[in-house]
């Protein structure tokens, strides 16, 4: 059985709950500026998984599948160094990870634990792709903040490289 029928029997999809789940996408910031045409055809490919105390989300190395947007709780990110699990950060209600993994399936660079009851909503790269090929105006605009959002990142690493660098020298 494929990870994506796994996932899928898992989750529950989500459909015709505009007032539950399209305002919830607004806060997204790969979604935010969608109309609410656009994000009714999100909605559809969203699905929404309750996680337990302990529970993980996801395993580090783990091949990425989809982002998971904190719709209710707290997750926390662990990473393993020199053989111990290491706390690398916390994520509470309207906060997002894995959003890299709609783009390419590379492994996931931490583990994701539920620390309380937590609710959270699912998009899933098979889903994006089809959903892209279907609606290609709606891809594009999509694809456009992800660019966005991968432009800011590329220029606050170039930055902290810089910084490092500067720093060095004056050492």
């Amino acid at each position: 059985m494929s990870n994506r029928n796994k996932l899928n029997g898992i989750l529950k999809k989500i459909r015709g709950k505009e007032g539950n789940i399209i305002p919830v996408l607004r806060k997204i910031p790969i979604f935010e500026e969608l109309t609410f045409r656009d994000l009714k055809k999100i909605e559809l490919i969203v699905h929404e998984r309750t996680f337990m105390p302990d529970e993980v989300i996801f395993y580090e190395r783990q091949p990425g599948t989809g982002m998971y947007f904190v719709k209710k709780g707290l997750i926390r990110l662990t990473k393993t160094l020199d053989g111990e699990r290491v706390r690398s950060a916390e994520l509470a209600e309207g906060e997002f990870i894995g959003e890299m993994s709609l783009l390419e399936e590379y492994p996931r660079s931490a583990q994701a634990t539920a620390v309380v009851k937590t609710e959270v909503l699912g998009v899933f790269r098979p889903d994006l792709l089809d959903l892209i090929n279907r609606h290609p105006r709606l891809g594009s605009k999509i694809l456009m903040e992800f660019s966005k959002r991968l432009a800011n990142r590329l220029r606050r690493t170039t930055e902290m490289k810089v910084e490092e660098v500067e720093l060095d020298g004056k050492k």
